[in-house]
């Protein structure tokens, strides 16, 4: 089986069987990921889409990738960032907090429900953007390398960084136990 990198080679050549391959490769984990980012599927949809309409424009350029699975999730990030300012703008008279999920009950009656990774998400959606970021693209299934090439910043930044938003996240878990 071609690697993501050689298949966007073949496409690059004009192979658009190529394109159909990476498009059925990543569809499921980076419109899941999309998904997670934008919270709505229709939306997610569109944005899963113009990705891959990046893909053909950028092959036009015949630039080669080190990775096209980070450079994919990077173009999709962005997209969906985009979105997301775009609905702010369009949404300031909504406050922000009026989208909570509301009160948790204590973790041990979370666990004892089986509804610890409800909880966790809850946490997640407490996580500042940059960190938030980083949860979403490592729960996508990319690696540290990958994160990084995906935001464009140093491998050690991605380490410090997931260094503090899983202290970030054990705080938010935390806070949903005391209450």
């Amino acid at each position: 089986m071609p690697s993501d990198e050689t298949l966007y080679l073949q496409l690059i050549g004009g192979d658009m069987a190529a394109f159909d391959e990476l498009y059925r490769r990543y569809e499921r984990r980076l419109f899941a990921y999309i998904v997670r980012q934008l919270g709505d599927r229709s939306e997610a949809e569109d944005v899963y889409h113009e990705a891959f309409m990046a893909v053909l424009k950028e092959r036009r350029s015949g630039r080669e990738l080190s990775s096209f699975k980070a450079w994919i999730f990077q173009v999709a990030l962005n997209l969906c960032r985009n979105r997301q300012r775009a609905r702010d703008r369009s949404r300031r008279a909504v406050d922000k907090e009026s989208f909570a999920l509301g009160s948790s009950p204590p973790a041990e009656q979370l666990f004892a429900e089986g509804e610890a990774p409800l909880a966790l998400q809850r946490a997640a959606m407490q996580l500042p953007e940059p960190m938030a970021d980083l949860y979403r693209l490592r729960t996508a299934g990319l690696s540290y390398d990958e994160i990084a090439e995906a935001l464009d910043i140093p491998l050690g930044t991605v380490k410090s960084r997931m260094k503090a938003m899983l202290g970030r996240l054990r705080e938010e878990m935390d806070k949903c136990t005391a209450k």
